[in-house]
């Protein structure tokens, strides 16, 4: 039975395509559908569309808007730009195809886990398929004719030379702007924008610190503009004392925690939320948590596994640091509890 419905197939589909409406219409659309990686296009387009989809959606116990969401929503986009040039532009899939991978990749950090990794899933296949497409050979022309010479040949003196199948020779101007699609795609995963980088020295400008950090924790660290400035020195009352600098436009700590350690006494301070704004440099000693709740890191001024520069929208969960100086133009805290131990 099975192999009888193989054979009848062809037929069955045969027939069923001609009663379906619109036949030229249908042609038309798969010559134009074959001529280029429509799969690949469609593919990073519902990727987009999927990143673009759930911060916008009413789930807000699910996803939080805030840096995440206006990431997805970038990067979203210019998956679907991507898509849109491989369906109209299919000359510049290769170049288009390695930034809509990188993107794809950015968006599991970036966003809500690349849209629950739909959108980095749909967007990582439509990259691949868009770059491995190759246009279709033309086929051999029939020299029969030329050569009977009973048959004349079409006396065109300059005939218009046809383009290659499945390519579509652009203009200058479309050529330009595939090159412009890189910068643009950058543009609109980090035009968040970037903390002026303020990087200390170990000089007279240097601030003092204390010379037991005080341990802070925090349940959501949410950073806009996290860089990392690099490793410096700070004087302190039993030596100098070495920190990582982070610096970054703003920040908000959910479930903020500090408790100092110097002399017999200790200091606890405790907030619901603090919001950091207007160059928050952080003078780090240590600083450990999960990147989106998924991957648990920690660094030390002697172990930094972090790229200069944080995408918008990554923060950390369950955050303990150890803090030996935080500046910022803005501190502002809700329900601040301030209380003094003696041991």
């Amino acid at each position: 039975m099975l192999l009888r419905a193989l054979r009848e197939a062809p037929a069955r589909f045969q027939r069923l395509h001609t009663r379906l409406p619109l036949p030229d219409q249908r042609r038309a659309l798969r010559e134009w559908r074959r001529t280029r990686p429509f799969w690949g296009g469609l593919l990073l387009i519902l990727g987009g569309a999927e990143l673009l989809v759930i911060p916008l959606s009413p789930l807000t116990v699910l996803v939080s808007l805030g840096l995440g969401g206006l990431a997805a929503i970038g990067i979203g986009l210019a998956l679907i730009v991507a898509g849109l040039f491989l369906w109209f532009l299919p000359h510049t899939r290769h170049y288009v195809s390695i930034n809509a991978l990188i993107l794809s990749v950015l968006s599991f950090a970036a966003t809500n886990l690349g849209g629950f990794l739909v959108g980095m899933l749909l967007g990582i296949a439509g990259s691949a398929i868009g770059f491995g497409w190759t246009p279709v050979e033309p086929e051999p022309a029939d020299t029969s004719a030329a050569s009977d010479p009973k048959i004349a040949p079409d006396p065109d003196p300059d005939p218009e030379p046809e383009p290659e199948p499945g390519v579509m020779r652009g203009a200058p101007g479309r050529r330009a702007l595939a090159v412009a699609l890189p910068v643009v795609l950058l543009a609109l995963i980090g035009g968040a924008g970037a903390a002026p980088v303020r990087a200390a020295d170990s000089g007279a400008g240097t601030p003092r610190a204390g010379a037991h950090p005080p341990t802070v924790t925090t349940t959501r660290f949410s950073p806009n503009g996290f860089a990392l400035s690099g490793v410096t020195t700070m004087p302190t009352a039993d030596g100098p004392l070495k920190v990582m600098i982070v610096t970054m436009a703003s920040a908000s700590l959910t479930d903020y925690r500090l408790s100092t350690h110097d002399g017999g006494g200790r200091l606890a301070l405790s907030a619901d939320s603090l919001d950091l704004s207007g160059n928050v440099i952080l003078y780090l000693t240590r600083l450990s948590g999960c990147i989106e709740g998924v991957l648990c890191v920690t660094f030390t001024p002697d172990k930094l596994p972090m790229p200069p520069v944080i995408p918008p929208g990554v923060y950390l969960t369950h955050v303990e640091a150890e803090q030996a100086l935080v500046t910022s133009d803005s501190i502002v805290a809700r329900s601040l509890n301030l209380r003094a131990e003696t041991r």
